[in-house]
């Protein structure tokens, strides 16, 4: 008899990104004519949830879509990726959308309407404590309010249920939410948001871990993930050379990864190598949740790149 997996359960966000190309990203007072404009379902948690599931891992949702167009179109889309979505909820009004520019670069320019996830509470998250409790990882981000975080950390803390958070967009957190998070995940601009500006990498990591993480990943891009634990191992992991045309989402897709690579036994820095070559594989392609590779594709890539 196979082993029954826990599954991973995402509290976060999910958004219609309004995709607009162009050969730069404008600067102020800049007009541009644009190469193409497309809607792709995104949202950092969402994102992550769809990376997860598509590696073939269990993966549940708790979130909130509104009433307007977008809101069944980003359930189905979820539904169709494999993410269990008996936890989201449909509130009246806006769902969150994500007006972006994409230029041909590769780099992205996003302005983040919360909608439905702005209303994402504690009542929506306590409604799904049992969902919660039996999760192998939970996955947070803070296109949620910090109130719903705090209150999701703490019944996490209690079920000791470990939880992986993104902390996207950066903002304040209380000092109590470090000691209760398993892995925190910052690009580059993230950590010197939480770290200062001027710190070397190894300095961040230290710097932050001091707070009381017991792990901490930072997301480099192109320049790999350096991956710490409190007391432990530090080292980098190095990335995969590829052409990136499109890197939305791509933090959102190493940390799915990350995930799926921890609960299936890895260790921490065999669990980066193959988050980035999940990311890797998506920033190759366009769009946020439609760029996120199939476990067939990660398996291939890594075998080519033994």
């Amino acid at each position: 008899m196979s082993e029954v997996r826990k599954p991973i359960v995402v509290v976060g966000s999910i958004t219609m990104d309004l995709v607009t190309r162009t050969p730069q990203i404008p600067r102020i007072g800049q007009t541009l004519i644009g190469t193409g404009f497309e809607t792709t379902p995104g949202g950092k948690g969402a994102n992550q949830a769809v990376a997860a599931a598509r590696l073939g891992y269990p993966v549940a949702m708790v979130g909130k879509v509104g009433t307007d167009v977008y809101g069944a179109a980003l359930l189905d889309n979820l539904e169709r990726a494999g993410v269990q979505t008996g936890a989201m909820a449909r509130i009246e009004g806006s769902s969150g959308l994500a007006p972006m520019f994409v230029a041909e670069s590769g780099e992205n320019s996003i302005v983040v309407i919360p909608g439905a996830n702005g209303k994402m509470d504690r009542e929506a998250v306590g409604r799904q404590a049992a969902l919660i409790r039996s999760a192998g990882m939970v996955l947070c981000q803070l296109e949620i309010p910090i109130d719903t975080l705090s209150y999701t950390l703490a019944l996490c803390a209690e079920a000791a249920v470990p939880v992986m958070l993104d902390p996207a967009p950066a903002a304040a957190l209380p000092e109590e939410a470090f000691s209760r998070l398993a892995w925190f995940t910052p690009n580059e601009t993230e950590a010197a948001f939480y770290a200062g500006d001027g710190a070397g990498t190894e300095d961040m990591a230290k710097h932050l871990l001091e707070k009381g993480l017991r792990g901490i990943v930072l997301k480099r891009g192109a320049d790999g993930a350096y991956v710490a634990v409190a007391g432990g191992r530090a080292e980098w992991v190095k990335p995969f050379q590829v052409q990136a045309i499109d890197t939305v989402a791509a933090g959102d897709c190493f940390n799915g990864a990350f995930a799926v690579a921890l609960l299936e036994g890895n260790d921490p820095w065999a669990a980066a190598r193959f988050a980035n070559a999940a990311a890797a594989i998506a920033v190759t392609r366009r769009g946020a949740q439609a760029s996120m590779p199939a476990r067939a594709d990660v398996d291939e890539f890594l075998a080519e790149h033994a």
